[in-house]
């Protein structure tokens, strides 16, 4: 059954297809879900094999005839991020992209690649994904849709343009079990930054881009290693009444990504399915093209 928007007409989308990263848990799985009871083909994007076919397998049971087609990539990794995108821009023709994918690691973790594990999932990836996606379309009409982080709590984590990689750690935090979320908090803030960069480019291609913030969610999986006063944040948002379980906070990026009335509107974050003004710091242009030429030159594209 297609979901119901507010005024109670169905949203049906048939024969349109959809990519999502991290669709194997939490509100990726519950993004795929809705979008495939929409009438969407979609793209899973996940980690293993194993854990694509238990998250196709439950989609289905909710979504009898689904349309899925499974994607294994590590996104920690630049040249499974460069494979799936090439395979990606020559197989598919999406009208939706949601990057959901997104993890918080020790600081000192880096990939076999030799680069931060937060910073290479949680921007990198998307910021090849989309721009060699965005390449291989060049118009829509498309939505692009990052999913990111509660804007007044990014407020005071501004990206360091000069350590993107947080070797930095004191100026994280002053406490060493905070900068976890200290890194993952900069990595959502480029994540915004890179949507309004992406978004001056595509003006006028029928592509749009923008950002989309869950809510307070519940059993991401995201803090699973905290430890110290980042566990203790974690148990705080257990213990929030107002938390969101993840197919609730599946509503405000599926809505970006498919409400009638955002056909044109490109460049913009939302919060509860209302645009939402985020930090000053995010919102430089020069700050903004600042960080896309470092990723370029992180990732090894042409700025």
């Amino acid at each position: 059954m297609a979901d119901m928007p507010e005024d109670g007409e169905p949203q049906i989308h048939e024969g349109k297809q959809a990519i999502v990263t991290g669709g194997t848990r939490g509100i990726g799985e519950a993004i795929v879900r809705r979008l495939a009871a929409q009438g969407m083909s979609v793209v899973m994007v996940g980690r293993s094999d194993t854990t694509l076919r238990q998250a196709a397998d439950r989609i289905r049971s909710a979504v009898p005839g689904a349309e899925l087609r499974l994607e294994r990539a590590d996104l920690s990794l630049l040249r499974d991020v460069r494979a799936l995108a090439d395979r990606l821009a020559v197989s598919t023709s999406p009208s939706v992209v949601i990057n959901n994918a997104a993890v918080s690691a020790d600081i000192r973790a880096r990939t076999e690649e030799g680069i931060q594990l937060t910073l290479a999932t949680n921007h990198l990836a998307p910021y090849v994904l989309m721009r060699t996606l965005a390449a291989s379309l060049k118009k829509g009409p498309a939505r692009f849709v990052v999913v990111g982080a509660n804007p007044t709590v990014l407020k005071t984590f501004p990206v360091d343009l000069d350590d993107l990689d947080a070797r930095d750690a004191r100026a994280l935090s002053r406490f060493p079990s905070l900068r976890p979320f200290a890194a993952y908090a900069r990595t959502k803030n480029m994540n915004t930054m890179f949507v309004y960069s992406l978004a001056r480019r595509l003006t006028d291609t029928g592509i749009t881009v923008n950002g989309a913030h869950p809510g307070i969610i519940a059993q991401t999986g995201l803090s699973r290693d905290a430890r110290g006063l980042e566990k203790a944040l974690a148990t705080m948002v257990a213990l929030n009444p107002f938390k969101k379980m993840p197919d609730q906070g599946a509503d405000n990026p599926v809505w970006v990504a498919t409400a009638p009335g955002l056909d044109c509107v490109n460049g913009r974050f939302f919060v509860d399915r209302k645009e939402a003004t985020t930090p000053d710091h995010t919102l430089s242009p020069d700050r903004c093209e600042a960080l896309w030429e470092r990723s370029a030159e992180l990732v090894g594209m042409e700025p």
